[in-house]
């Protein structure tokens, strides 16, 4: 069993785990890991928490996350992804519309992946895509999604997801699924993005952070009020299984919702540097990795071999990983992170040698996994397993 987290000696416990492994290498501490899995079920105060697999990326992970108290079926990100994981997964909602016509196909035809499987929806036109891909097919699970961003005239905050924003157009979709022979429609969801994945305390681009803690405040009550007048009037069109929503940032917020059925979270586990600034959440870094010095080529500075592991978003700096052990060294603003090499600058760098790990911390959470094949598991400063990412197992993503 994992012993509690401490930020002490955290980096050089980590680093004397993988000393005798060539890099670059990802760790996972389980102790951090079992911080945060805890920190995010004490948000959610009993309401149960769905995990977001597309910030995991590892099989080995989500088995030992659904083996914890406070943890209740997956949210995959595609069709393929939720296929493959409910071989061993019970319920697996798959956040995103499919068009994936030979998944589809598949799903129709499995009669255990329709029991565990179910499907996302925004419009008509993806019935009609199902149907066009499995002619005739047998009964399958459907949610709605309800569009959680806040629009205030020209001005939105949140991602653009689903074109269902009335409670009108919510029942009017409902409406169509009860129509339509082999759909059945078994619950709603709504992300709060503009909460869930912006940090709370920390000033976002030019706004302080009193203005993102005022949108926040305004967003949840617009959120709150569309998605209790939805579930009331899409529940006297189908009976609702379950409702969905939130994120790692918004867990205690929309756990409070008593519309919402379950939270969805997932980044929060591993604690990746972008979700650093949350003031009700302060995820531990329980995923980095470390990549190898291979040149000196110059004072204050070393070279690592790989590190250009960059996060998806907005071209901007805060999608480069962070240099963060040993202290004092930081990436160089004319390469970054690179593809085969990455300068670090410093007074620290004189004092590394030639194979020394330097450690990092990605941006996002799982897209470090589509660069690796494990993630080498560190209790105290021993690997203690490995734990086989989709990569590993001859899956990716996307």
């Amino acid at each position: 069993m994992a012993g509690p987290w401490s930020p002490d000696g955290h980096w050089a416990r980590l680093d004397r785990a993988v000393a005798h492994l060539d890099g670059p290498v990802a760790a996972l501490s389980l102790e951090a890991f079992a911080h945060n899995a805890a920190a995010l079920v004490r948000l959610a105060d009993g309401v149960p928490l769905r995990l977001a697999t597309k910030s995991i990326r590892s099989r080995d992970v989500v088995h030992a996350v659904l083996g914890t108290l406070g943890w209740r079926g997956v949210l995959a990100a595609t069709l393929p992804e939720a296929l493959w994981l409910a071989e061993t997964v019970d319920d697996v909602l798959v956040g995103y519309p499919s068009t994936h016509r030979a998944a589809l196909r598949a799903l129709a035809a499995d009669d255990a992946a329709r029991a565990r499987v179910t499907l996302m929806v925004d419009d008509v036109a993806h019935l009609d895509l199902v149907d066009a891909a499995a002619p005739r097919h047998p009964e399958l699970r459907v949610v709605i999604e309800l569009d959680a961003a806040l629009v205030r005239g020209p001005i939105r905050y949140g991602v653009r997801r689903s074109p269902v924003r009335s409670v009108a157009s919510a029942v009017a979709l409902a409406d169509a699924i009860a129509r339509r022979p082999g759909f059945r429609l078994v619950g709603l969801m709504a992300y709060e993005s503009q909460v869930a994945g912006v940090p709370d305390g920390v000033r976002r681009g030019s706004a302080p952070a009193l203005a993102v803690r005022a949108m926040q405040r305004l967003s949840m009550r617009d959120v709150a009020e569309r998605r209790a007048a939805a579930v009331a009037a899409v529940g006297r069109v189908a009976e609702l299984e379950l409702v969905n929503g939130g994120g790692t940032g918004s867990v205690d917020r929309t756990a409070r919702d008593p519309s919402v059925t379950e939270v969805a979270a997932g980044s929060g586990l591993y604690g990746p540097h972008l979700f650093d600034g949350y003031r009700a959440l302060e995820p531990a870094p329980a995923l980095a990795f470390s990549a190898p010095v291979g040149r000196r080529p110059s004072p204050g500075c070393a070279t690592l071999l790989g590190g250009g592991w960059t996060a998806s978003g907005p071209a901007r700096r805060d999608c480069l990983p962070v240099v963060v052990w040993p202290e004092g060294l930081r990436l160089d603003a004319e390469e970054g992170a690179g593809e085969v090499q990455t300068p670090v600058l410093g007074a620290a760098a004189d004092g590394l040698r030639l194979g020394d790990r330097v450690w990092l911390r990605h941006a996002k959470a799982g897209e470090p996994c589509e660069r690796i094949d494990r993630l080498h598991v560190v209790a105290g400063d021993a690997v203690v397993g490995t734990a086989n990412t989709y990569r590993g197992e001859g899956r990716m993503l996307l």
